[in-house]
């Protein structure tokens, strides 16, 4: 079977509860770490189609509507042949459903509020001045860096905590 090779588009979902905590997921393959649902978009005809499907396979939960937050290129790595960058769009989702965690590609999931998001994202900047070696990301990771980009762009930890959106 031939390697996918990456078609630079991702997308990702961010999922709110009642209490303003985050769905995160802590992905089973490449790039490790704790992340958003996200996916390529593949052969869907647009990114708002595949937030659908890639909510669904990861989590189980079905879309009601989305609102876009980010729409911007990303050097980011993927486990995909070619796979070194991505035009993301993110978006905020209305859901509905219980989470059934995909099998093949999540660990686990968690309603992250804004104290874990903070010792999240202080693993990734141990990890990313390599103070963390890969065999402890794996095995403990944070937040994956991509995500820990786009939530400083989207102003995550201040949803999380309640404040206004930038």
């Amino acid at each position: 079977m031939s390697e996918k090779v990456c078609d630079h588009t991702s997308v990702g979902m961010i999922v709110f509860n009642e209490d303003r905590e985050i769905l995160l997921i802590e992905r089973k393959k490449p790039p490790f770490g704790w992340a958003a649902p996200a996916g390529h978009v593949d052969g869907d005809p647009s990114f708002e189609e595949a937030t659908v499907r890639e909510l669904r396979e990861e989590v189980g939960l079905r879309a009601l509507s989305c609102t876009l937050m980010l729409d911007e290129k990303i050097n980011n790595p993927c486990r995909r042949v070619d796979g070194s960058w991505h035009h993301w769009k993110v978006y905020k989702m209305n859901t509905t459903g219980e989470i059934e965690q995909s099998e093949d590609e999540v660990k686990t999931y968690h309603w992250t509020d804004a104290g874990i998001l903070r010792h999240l994202l202080e693993k990734t900047q141990r990890y990313e001045n390599k103070e963390m070696t890969e065999q402890e990301w794996e095995a403990d990771p944070g937040l994956e860096p991509v995500w820990k980009h786009i939530f400083d762009k989207i102003g995550i930890s201040l949803m999380i905590e309640g404040e206004e959106e930038k």
